[in-house]
């Protein structure tokens, strides 16, 4: 599936990502996985994409933001809206799916490769236009939680399928190893990325 010689690309989709391996009982180590992902071919970059709640005196997925800005991740961050549903409850909208698009397809010309850690089918379209521009298009997400947290439409269109689970050995550490901050805000109702 890896070619050593590629250039590669990472897209993780922050939100879903977390959704998606707390559905699975692991943590993701983001150090590990820049290793594993360094040893399938040329990593060219690794992006994060999160919203963040501006207005909060701590975030609790603020160390996790600098740690992977530090340590090779090109972090990708917007200010998430808070707003108040029909009935009464707090929610917070951060979709980053724009800006993850965006930054995929200005790479289209040099990568050969792409890895995008998102199950959202609005990505879709996406893996679409980059496989018309002749590159492959790797999605891991998983359908092995119930419900599966990959739409069917973005498993179909994708190259190659890598189910999460199968990468639990290799990037993810147990919850109890966890840090005494979670790393991802769980605001995430319905874990498809959406806010």
């Amino acid at each position: 599936m890896f070619d050593p010689r590629e250039k590669i690309a990472l897209f993780i989709d922050g939100a879903n990502l977390y959704a998606t391996s707390r559905s699975l009982g692991f943590d993701i180590d983001y150090r590990r996985l820049l290793s594993n992902f360094q040893k399938r071919g040329y990593l060219l970059r690794a992006y994060y994409y999160t919203a963040l709640v501006e207005d909060q005196e701590y975030s609790s997925i603020r160390p996790l933001i600098d740690w992977l800005d530090y340590n090779g991740f090109k972090v990708v961050t917007k200010p998430a809206k808070e707003f108040t549903d029909a009935s009464g409850r707090r929610k917070i909208k951060g979709n980053m799916d724009i800006e993850l698009t965006v930054d995929a397809l200005e790479l289209a010309d040099t990568v050969d490769h792409y890895v995008i850690f998102s199950g959202d089918g609005d990505f879709r379209t996406l893996v679409e236009a980059l496989q018309r521009r002749g590159r492959k298009v790797s999605i891991v997400s998983t359908m092995a939680s119930q419900p599966p947290m990959i739409s069917d439409d973005l498993r179909r269109q994708a190259d190659h399928f890598i189910d999460l689970m199968t990468l639990k050995n290799e990037i993810g550490r147990d919850p109890s190893e966890r840090p005494a901050r979670k790393p991802e805000p769980a605001s995430d109702d319905d874990g498809d990325g959406d806010y």
